[in-house]
Formats: C-alpha cells, structure tokens, sequence
C-alpha cells in the first residue's frame, strides 16, 4: 500500500519535523508512506472573501496535479465525517482488500481547501470540530495513520 498526504505549508519547527519522521520511520513496517509539501499562497490580514476565494484556488490547483488519476482521496475538513481510530483503520483496510493501492490524504493551508479538492476527494473526513494547524493536522494524521495499520494487525497500541 501507497500512503501519501499532500499537504499546505512547509513544517519549519524542528519538534513537528521530529515526530513526523517517528511515524514515517514506524510506517515503513506497514506501507510506504511519503508526504508532498507544497507552497502556502501568502494570504494579506484583512482579506476579502474573493482574495480567500483566490488563495484556495490556487492551492487547491497545486493539490489537484498531485493526486494521480486512480487514487483513494481522503481529505481532512472540518465539516467532513467525524471519524474514530477504528474507522480510519476499517476505511484503509477496505481500500487494501478492494485492491486500491494509492490512498492520499489532502491537508489543506490557513484557509483550508478548495471547492475542486473537495469535489475530487472520494470522501471527507474530521478529526473534531475544532480548527488545528496544519503542522498539527499532519502529526496527528501521521499517527492515526500509524495506529489504524497497528489495528489492522491486531497489535497492541497505546488505547
């Protein structure tokens, strides 16, 4: 299995690069797992919604060339489906046996993702109903991803 998540933004705190390259190396039992940073479009204080509106679209372009044609799109946003560690794990598991050998998940910048990415991503998912950093997103993203392929083989894992 093919795991990638395309993200907004560059982590530029050592401590986020430090526990992202912790999963990354535990993922390599399971999958390989990468992760695509892509450029953060500059967004002015005070902007109008058309400027938002302009941002995500450039961004949300910059996703959509990274996602190949055949792969399962998750992307993270807050109104998407709230999901449990045990669905996350039950929704890799199915692509694995439904012979899908790409899953991408998508972490949108500051303004979250555009109409078009959300449009693409078979589906949309919420860790909560709180708004996060993206650095954040991606950690916390990387572990669940971690646990679910921990839940998949039956071993243990901190509950």
């Amino acid at each position: 299995m093919n795991i990638t998540v395309i993200a907004v933004g560059k982590l530029k705190e050592k401590f986020w690069k430090q526990a992202i390259d912790e999963y990354a190396k535990r993922l390599n039992a399971y999958c390989k797992f990468s992760i695509i940073e892509l450029p953060d479009e500059k967004t002015p204080n005070n902007a109008s919604e058309k400027e938002d509106e302009i941002i995500l679209d450039k961004e949300g372009q910059r996703i959509l060339q990274k996602i190949g044609v055949d792969d399962y799109v998750v992307a993270l946003a807050i109104e998407g489906k709230l999901v449990t560690s045990e669905d996350l794990a039950s929704r890799i598991e199915a692509c694995a046996l439904q012979g899908k050998s790409k899953i991408t998940f998508i972490i949108g910048g500051s303004l979250g993702l555009s109409s078009q990415v959300k449009k693409r991503a078979n589906e949309l998912v919420s860790f909560g109903r709180i708004t996060m950093p993206h650095q954040l997103a991606r950690v916390v993203l990387s572990e669940q991803i971690y646990r679910s392929y921990r839940i998949i083989n039956h071993q243990a894992y901190h509950k």
